[in-house]
């Protein structure tokens, strides 16, 4: 079991995978040479990106990533403006000043190597890091592998590798309601009897005091609307050189001015210009909420906005909870059994993950029983499977902003379908996930976030 706090990361877009994930290899890459004692007589470093993480990774900010990392930034603390200045100090100087040692050569031309003819072994995210020492010598001093595997997850090449028991990572919580399955989840929850935030939470008290579970989950929530509202006031083209003007905003000056407020439709309307404020501000690099992941970062924020917040956009904390925790707990059936990331998975493991999270989060704040969340959580993502990962120009923008638009509104009428839904439906929440894993699997790699096939050749880079 991980926890759901594991799963919800704060850090700058666009992307979980190619900027948070990266961010953090490399600062791990600095922690564990400088005790191994390599860091003090390097005066180079070099870094390979592979695979997907190669083929995007200019678009998704990945080399920006990676010389923040190098510099000591970390996503959940950065801020957008210092890292800004640092990077490009770092570019000028072409060297990266690392605290407690003199200043490394490092020059983002040379020295980062985007390897997109090259398969990595365990994961379509490969990351190479090497020291190279102050004898000249051409081979590196000091080397390791890592890998991005999706919503800020990293392991090393050794950890990747390494058998697991009967295919199932060792829970290092202990949880006390350790659960490998929606059958499983849905099982302790009839025998003990408690709903899934309760039982999640449970979970999450073998970790920590319940008061700071309590705290971490109301900043993840503060953090996504704080997210939504510098959305909602930020005008704009995107960076990136496709010229795409935020919409967000003007569409939310004509909701607030009363446009179409008397059309049914009109739910439609907030619900899709939170998501896309959201999303506007994860291609330009702001700070987001991964949910499960950066690319999906708009659908749970805007869900959470529309029902479990006041009029005036307050978030009334016992149902941001219950939200969070069930969403955190399908969350974690998709990371456990298959996989958040589009390098693997195509988009069906982010906005499609994101979708059914949301839509069994918010049956769980409408009253639905265990089983009835679940099936929410099951009709969101049976309806997204084979969603392609295709950035055009390999950016988090088309189709990606509009695409969590159109899934946080997939995600509302799924979790009516469930509350309607009378007896238990003929797909199983697992059956629908292992189906997305077999899909990830059988998908051509053109369409897993490589920019290769799809929209991404298709629509022409204006």
């Amino acid at each position: 079991m991980l926890s759901v706090l594991d799963l919800f990361r704060v850090g700058l877009g666009p992307s979980s995978s190619h900027t948070v994930g990266p961010m953090r290899i490399a600062k791990r890459f600095l922690r564990e040479a400088r005790k191994s004692g390599h860091l003090a007589s390097a005066n180079r470093i070099e870094v390979e990106l592979q695979g997907s993480l190669a083929l995007t990774g200019i678009g998704h900010g990945t080399d920006k990533a990676v010389i923040l990392g190098l510099l000591g930034f970390d996503p959940e603390t950065a801020e957008p403006d210092e890292a800004e200045a640092a990077f490009h100090q770092a570019v000028t100087s072409k060297s990266l000043h690392v605290a407690g040692q003199s200043d490394i050569r490092f020059n983002p031309v040379s020295d980062i190597l985007y390897r997109g003819d090259v398969v990595p072994e365990l994961h379509p995210n490969g990351m190479v890091l090497r020291l190279f020492g102050a004898d000249g010598s051409d081979a590196p001093s000091f080397t390791r592998v890592y890998y991005s595997t999706g919503g800020g997850f990293i392991s090393s090449a050794r950890r990747l590798a390494r058998p697991a028991k009967d295919d199932v990572i060792e829970d290092q919580g202990r949880s006390p309601f350790s659960f490998g399955s929606a059958a499983e989840l849905l099982a302790l929850c009839e025998t003990t009897p408690m709903a899934i935030d309760a039982l999640i939470l449970a979970n999450e008290d073998e970790r920590r005091d319940r008061e700071k579970t309590y705290a971490q989950i109301d900043l993840i929530t503060d953090t996504m609307l704080a997210c939504i509202e510098r959305g909602l006031q930020t005008e704009g083209i995107l960076p990136g050189g496709l010229e795409v003007q935020r919409r967000a905003p003007d569409l939310y000056r004509k909701l607030k001015a009363g446009a179409g407020v008397n059309e049914r439709e009109a739910l439609f309307d907030w619900l899709n210009v939170y998501a896309m404020a959201v999303n506007e501000e994860n291609a330009a690099g702001g700070r987001v909420v991964t949910a499960p992941t950066n690319g999906a970062a708009g659908i749970l924020p805007a869900v959470l906005r529309h029902y479990c917040c006041d009029d005036e956009g307050v978030p009334i904390r016992s149902k941001a909870r219950r939200f969070l925790f069930v969403s955190g707990g399908i969350g974690l059936l998709y990371k456990q059994r298959a996989s958040i990331s589009g390098a693997e998975m195509g988009c069906q493991g982010e906005v499609g993950v994101a979708c059914s999270m949301a839509a069994g989060g918010l049956a769980a704040v409408w009253g639905a029983s265990p089983a009835q969340c679940l099936a929410a959580a099951e009709i969101g993502m049976e309806h997204n499977l084979g969603l392609t990962c295709d950035p055009v120009g390999g950016l988090v923008q088309i189709p990606c902003i509009e695409r969590n638009a159109i899934g946080t509104v997939k995600a509302v009428n799924a979790a009516r379908l469930a509350l309607h839904q009378s007896g238990a439906g003929k797909v199983s929440l697992d059956q629908v996930i292992e189906t997305m894993r077999q899909t990830g699997l059988d998908m051509s790699s053109k369409y897993k976030e490589t920019s290769e096939g799809g929209l991404a050749v298709n629509v022409v880079e204006c």
